[in-house]
């Protein structure tokens, strides 16, 4: 009965069947049984007109970008630059120029913390949550050996939630930097990003939001947030591999030094010296991933097609309805229970190791993630080596959560 007044709730809402026939890659089967995806906090699938459009751009206009006056060369500008627009749009950043592509979030995390090398000083202080992917960590500890300054953790409690009365203890004139995640990856966790950047506003510090696992459910509004730096990647959001994107509030773009230099980020060179062009091209050096930042916008309009609001609502109930089947099971924990989370279920089995439940479920064609999802703190923080996570995207359904209850039911019976 349960299952039954989900499938009405979710089909007022998406034609579901129409939906997953936009993914070929969900029709195929996975050791003979029909494949289950959810592993979409790792990377999303792409829908035909995506795989489409990126063979569109090699077949009719493939040609280096802002260099040539041949109309091949004309056209792909043309259509990079519209892609920028979209995602200017789509993130309601001010300026066009505030939004750079990159390879992904790593790469834009990297670009900003190169930048405020020659910003920082010793005992300096970064702020980072107890809830980051090692993307958002590791580069802000390079930044402090490098600069002396100092990186403090924000704690997190047992429900997988940062304590924000600690938050605003670590804060002071010392804070120059404050980095977290909009989404955590690990747990699902929303983290209340407009309060944590006005708090860290308040002490003249810079704010930079990892949106990697949040974009793919909800639009961020970078003005209304009101964040320095906001980035996240394609390939999570039905884009290509390889594309990401770093806003920048242009006051910072401006002051930060360039990441790489080479071709296209100049505006004049000899030997003598060398001046750099103006954003956004100051820190989009060389031929960069033109297919893959062109459709990064189709997968954009795709989204923006279903509606995030939509996307919202069907992810919210397979969250619900997989979290009550889940826990059907006995002996199953969910690590996670923030009371603002998005559509992913982290969890594990009494006595039973994550990677050997991942691989039993995997023989019966359900793709989960296993391990410490690349923030080894959180597995820390639990005393476990790792979970099973299970996240879902709009396209999933309640019937594939189904085959995954009674697969991690099998698996705990063949390994207890």
């Amino acid at each position: 009965m349960l299952t039954f007044v989900f499938r009405i709730f979710i089909n007022k809402m998406l034609d579901i069947n129409k939906i997953r026939a936009d993914f070929p890659i969900l029709t195929q089967k996975v050791n003979g049984k029909p494949l289950v995806y959810f592993d979409n906090g790792a990377t999303s699938q792409k829908p035909q007109i995506v795989i489409d459009a990126i063979s569109k751009y090699y077949q009719e206009i493939n040609a280096n970008i802002h260099r040539g006056v041949h109309t091949l060369s004309q056209l792909a500008t043309d259509a990079y630059e519209v892609s920028r627009a979209k995602i200017q749009n789509h993130i309601h950043a001010q300026f066009s120029h505030e939004v750079l592509f990159t390879s992904g979030t790593t790469h834009g995390i990297n670009l900003v913390t190169h930048g405020f090398a020659s910003i920082l000083k010793p005992f300096d202080e970064v702020l980072v949550s107890a809830l980051e992917h090692h993307s958002n960590i590791v580069p802000w500890q390079m930044l402090c050996e490098k600069t002396g300054a100092i990186l403090k953790v924000i704690p997190m409690d047992d429900h997988g939630q940062l304590i924000l009365s600690e938050y605003e203890r670590l804060l002071s004139e010392k804070t120059k930097v404050v980095t977290v995640n909009h989404i955590s990856n690990a747990l699902g966790t929303i983290n209340p990003i407009a309060y944590m950047i006005k708090k860290a506003h308040e002490f003249g510090a810079a704010v930079l939001i990892d949106g990697a696992q949040a974009v793919p459910h909800l639009k961020p509004d970078v003005q209304a947030l009101d964040c320095d730096f906001y980035v996240f990647s394609g390939h999570k959001i039905c884009g290509p591999t390889g594309t990401g994107i770093l806003y920048g509030k242009e006051a910072w773009l401006n002051k930060l030094p360039p990441y790489q230099g080479g071709g296209e980020m100049i505006k004049e060179v000899t030997f003598a010296k060398t001046t750099y062009a103006d954003l956004p091209h100051k820190f989009e050096a060389g031929t960069p991933n033109i297919a893959g930042g062109i459709v990064l916008g189709t997968a954009i309009d795709y989204l923006n097609a279903i509606g995030f609001e939509n996307i919202q609502k069907q992810e919210m109930l397979l969250l619900e309805y997989g979290t009550k089947r889940l826990l059907e099971i006995e002996g199953l924990k969910i690590f996670g229970t923030a009371k603002e989370k998005t559509s992913v279920i982290s969890f594990n089995v009494d006595g039973i190791h994550p990677y050997d439940i991942g691989t039993i479920v995997d023989k019966m064609g359900i793709a989960v993630r296993t391990g410490h999802h690349c923030a080894q703190p959180i597995m820390d923080f639990f005393k476990v080596p790792g979970t099973v996570r299970a996240s879902f995207a709009f396209y999933n359904t309640i019937e594939e959560i189904d085959l995954m209850v009674a697969a991690v039911k099998k698996a705990k019976m063949m390994l207890s």
